[in-house]
């Protein structure tokens, strides 16, 4: 397929898209790209905002391709949605030149969804610095970002949990009491922030609430408590979380305990999970499986759990 008729095609407002000249834009060579960046602004909004996203779809699907160029210039495109794409499809770069365009996204983009993309795509490095991959300055410069953002209640609900989920994954003094206070407002969505940010942190300290909100009237807080357990280990919300697998209401907020059971591992977690793979429904059939899998790779890896609930209720007590 020649270059020249995948251009024709993209800039083409009134074809159908088809994916097969998208894959045709992975690493272009310069020549492409500058023959694609010269074309892009006459492109339509609603056909741009359309590349972009398919482009993201793709990569979260197939390793082999790369896209990056596309969606780093895209960053600086003048619709907010095609930007917020770009961000998402951006969500495998680790290269630390993209730490200053997202810390200047979140801070000063005017749309409220580029913001809480870029507060979002923060955090995997926040997670770089604290496995000591990234300049501890630099993640220094980048967690100060996010409190700051997070301390800011002139700035939106969604783009403040964003960053608190971002945060999350760092073990610095004052975290805890970020989450605490997520936890403790009267907004649900960040209620809800606050127990993936719990489950993000790898923090058994967390495991009390967490056993306390599988119980919530609120299926959004029952799953993100259900894949927080899953990320601790708990095996202490086994029997809960069976519960969930087997009769919540909600198929998502099943499908999180099946995937936490999964994680958690054990015979009784097993037994269950066995039982949600003879049902009926195919989504909890499938994730079933998936758990099953997932169970059988790590079985005999680790025998002791990572967080289990350990002689450590004084130091919960202490920080309450």
């Amino acid at each position: 397929m020649k270059y020249e008729e995948v251009l024709r095609h993209i800039s083409n407002n009134e074809e159908r898209l088809r994916i097969r000249y998208l894959y045709a834009l992975s690493s272009m060579s310069r020549d492409q790209f500058e023959a694609f960046r010269a074309a892009w602004p006459a492109i339509a909004t609603e056909r741009r905002r359309l590349i972009v996203r398919r482009l993201a779809e793709i990569t979260e699907q197939s390793f082999e391709v790369n896209f990056d160029s596309i969606f780093l210039m895209a960053l600086e495109d003048e619709d907010s949605q095609v930007r917020a794409a770009a961000i998402e499809g951006l969500w495998e770069n680790e290269d630390r030149s993209l730490i200053a365009p997202l810390i200047r996204l979140m801070q000063s983009d005017e749309a409220e969804i580029v913001r809480a993309a870029a507060a979002a795509a923060l955090g995997r490095f926040v997670l770089l610095a604290e496995l000591e991959k990234l300049d501890s300055a630099i993640g220094a410069r980048i967690e100060e970002a996010l409190r700051a953002t997070i301390a800011n209640h002139a700035e939106t609900v969604e783009v403040r949990r964003r960053a608190i989920e971002s945060i999350a994954y760092s073990g610095k003094d004052g975290v805890r009491k970020i989450i605490q206070e997520a936890y403790d407002s009267d907004d649900e969505k960040m209620q809800s922030s606050a127990l993936f940010a719990m489950g993000r942190s790898a923090d058994p300290y967390w495991r009390h609430l967490l056993l306390t909100e599988l119980e919530s009237r609120n299926p959004e807080l029952r799953y993100e408590a259900a894949r927080a357990c899953g990320e601790l280990e708990l095996s202490s919300a086994v029997p809960r979380l069976s519960e969930l697998a087997l009769h919540d209401p909600d198929p998502e907020v099943q499908q999180a305990a099946v995937w936490a059971l999964g994680a958690i591992g054990g015979k009784e977690a097993r037994r269950v999970l066995e039982i949600c793979y003879a049902s009926h429904d195919e989504a909890l059939r499938d994730a079933a499986a998936d758990a099953l899998d997932e169970m059988d790779v790590w079985d005999g890896m680790f025998s002791i759990p990572l967080y289990e609930d350990l002689e450590d209720d004084q130091d919960y007590e202490d920080e309450k």
